[in-house]
């Protein structure tokens, strides 16, 4: 496929996948399973029509047409065959166009729009009653006025992929006008309006053909989306469209399953026909984009890595490293120490059930049970000596600044139980007090700092966002955005 077809398609692209530009509206729905929704506004439509315009003008400059061959009839010579060669569009300037979106799909309009052209002329002309061939060439501008295309794109899910057809297409040309230069072209120039229809027919044709190219690759592509991207190779994303698009007057939606599933199990969308609608928290702040997530996806995501135990970790460092040293705990737990004076610690945690994520408003709430299995580097050798059932809960409170995500954690539940013990009997009660003090003094001000420091907010194709605030309410939470170019 050409490379103006491709140039074309990836224009194409910001009306049906480049949901994360400007104005977008993603909504999250929820029946028995959580699911996206993705929501382009009409000024949304808007400012991805002014993306679509820009791409196409670049891609369809230069753009050659065909040659084109008339016999004209010149003063003094009689009729003659004029060859017009190289015939290439250099520049378009689009000033105006319309997107529509209905029942039928999406429409896109424009007009008032010109266009500057070059090209070649010659001809020879021998006859019996002249000694010599005469013939003469040189090149020529064009001026195109009035030109309006116009298309309208249907979209239609099949078995979990878009479907993407080109229902009408078509550019007219109202005006050209033709200067010949060099050669006796003085001579010539009363005859150039004998090639506008021609010239005319031969750009209209040139531009709808190349947009319909791009329409094909374009489906081509969409049937190549896959339906489930990887995240790792624990877990991927399912990216199934559901349902048909939907069209109104000013917009149109497009449904996703989006939840995040095991790499090896199949991919089906589990949603159910009957959702609940959430209300819009980004409606009042005047936000292009809107990104809203709902709790099950994040269930979906823990539960997954859950089962492919991946949520076990052995911690070897800490911020206060004493924790670490059989010495730090002489007092707390004088048997360790007695039994292994002055040795190293390591801890085995590892998550012993799925966690609970529930998104409050303003906060998210988490409780993790794990088991903290405790081992001591005698000699070189790694030597369990308790393990221990502990159940944390916490509240975090996101938040965006200076374009990155961040916020602050705190801690709301803690419980401590002996599971085994190689030490003989622990004094949990204060353990949980000493472990309880440390969480809070040490471990979660060095969270929170992490956190203060936020992480950057992604940016897509040379977009980021701008200006963001993150909301959270009715089981769900929403980044409401601007959206600016990088540059």
């Amino acid at each position: 496929m050409a490379y103006v077809d491709r140039t074309i398609f990836s224009g194409i692209l910001y009306f049906l996948i480049i949901s994360s530009c400007p104005y977008l509206h993603v909504h999250c729905k929820v029946g028995d399973e959580g699911y996206i929704s993705l929501q382009i506004s009409e000024k949304g439509l808007n400012f991805v029509k002014d993306l679509v315009v820009k791409e196409a003008v670049s891609s369809l400059t230069p753009l050659h047409l065909p040659q084109v061959e008339k016999p004209v009839k010149i003063p003094f010579l009689g009729t003659v065959q004029i060859v017009l060669s190289n015939i290439t569009i250099n520049h378009i300037d689009l000033p105006s166009s319309i997107i529509k979106t209905g029942q039928s799909g999406i429409t896109l309009a424009t007009s008032s729009a010109t266009a500057n052209l070059t090209m070649a002329w010659r001809y020879s002309y021998s006859s019996w009653l002249l000694p010599i061939d005469v013939s003469d060439q040189g090149d020529a501008s064009i001026q195109v006025d009035g030109m309006e295309v116009g298309l309208t794109l249907s979209l239609e899910n099949q078995q979990g992929n878009l479907k993407l057809s080109l229902l009408e297409c078509g550019c007219y040309v109202r005006d050209i006008s033709i200067q010949l230069n060099g050669g006796a072209s003085w001579l010539y120039q009363g005859v150039a309006d004998a090639f506008n229809e021609d010239i005319i027919s031969s750009v209209e044709d040139a531009v709808s053909n190349k947009i319909k190219d791009g329409i094909i690759y374009a489906d081509s592509l969409l049937k190549s989306v896959p339906k489930e991207i990887p995240i790792d190779n624990v877990a991927a994303i399912n990216v199934t469209f559901v349902n048909d698009p939907m069209f109104s007057d000013s917009s149109f939606e497009l449904e996703i399953d989006g939840l995040i599933n095991a790499n090896d199990e199949t991919v089906v969308s589990s949603l159910q026909k009957e959702v609940k609608e959430d209300s819009n928290s980004c409606e009042g702040l005047n936000k292009m984009i809107w990104i809203s997530l709902h709790e099950k996806v994040l269930v979906s995501a823990v539960s997954v890595y859950f089962e492919a135990d991946m949520m076990q970790w052995v911690v070897d460092q800490l911020p206060d490293q004493s924790l670490l040293n059989t010495a730090g705990w002489r007092y707390i737990v004088p048997q360790l120490y007695k039994k292994f004076p002055n040795d190293d610690m390591k801890l085995n945690i590892s998550i012993s059930s799925t966690p609970t994520i529930k998104i409050e408003r303003q906060n998210i709430d988490v409780t993790v049970d794990l088991d903290m299995t405790v081992y001591v580097v005698n000699f070189g050798e790694l030597v369990p000596v308790a393990c221990i059932s502990t159940m944390i809960s916490a509240t975090g409170f996101p938040k965006i600044s200076m374009h990155k995500l961040g916020g602050s954690v705190k801690l709301t539940g803690f419980a401590m139980d002996l599971k085994w013990s190689e030490i003989g009997s622990l004094h949990m009660t204060l353990i949980k007090t000493f472990v309880s003090a440390t969480l809070k003094t040490v471990v979660l001000p060095y969270l929170n700092i992490l956190l203060w420091e936020g992480f950057p907010l992604p940016s897509f194709h040379g977009y980021e966002l701008r200006n963001a605030e993150i909301l959270s309410d009715n089981s769900k939470f929403m980044i409401c955005s601007d959206v600016a170019s990088k540059s």
